[in-house]
């Protein structure tokens, strides 16, 4: 199975570490570097702004006994994930309200821009 993306990482030191740079630069095609991030980038991350909120919903929606478990119940849950879910957080409003912040905070422009 082939999956296209793109590798943004936050502004966390270790993401931001020459090595770390090297290494994504090196072995993933459509990887965005620290230089080119906005400076609110995990408001235009929608695994940060949305997606981890609904999958650890899902994921906790039972106790959970064992870390095989847990790995098993994330597999799981992002498999059923509806793709309309991960297209939503994606919509273009949140990019046009960054545009429009001048990339600064911008979630409250967000509902006035929906698409």
């Amino acid at each position: 199975m082939t999956f296209n993306y793109t590798i943004q990482q936050d502004g966390a030191p270790a993401h931001r570490a020459r090595d770390t740079v090297q290494l994504l630069t090196r072995e993933t095609p459509d990887f965005i570097p620290p230089s080119l991030w906005p400076t609110n980038s995990p408001d235009l991350n929608p695994v940060d702004y949305h997606v981890w909120g609904v999958l650890q919903d899902r994921v906790y929606r039972e106790n959970i006994q064992t870390l095989d478990e847990l790995q098993q119940r994330i597999t799981e849950e992002w498999e059923r994930m509806d793709q309309r879910i991960i297209h939503n957080a994606v919509a273009r409003q949140r990019l046009r309200a960054c545009v429009f912040a001048n990339g600064g905070h911008f979630e409250h422009f967000v509902v006035k821009y929906q698409c």
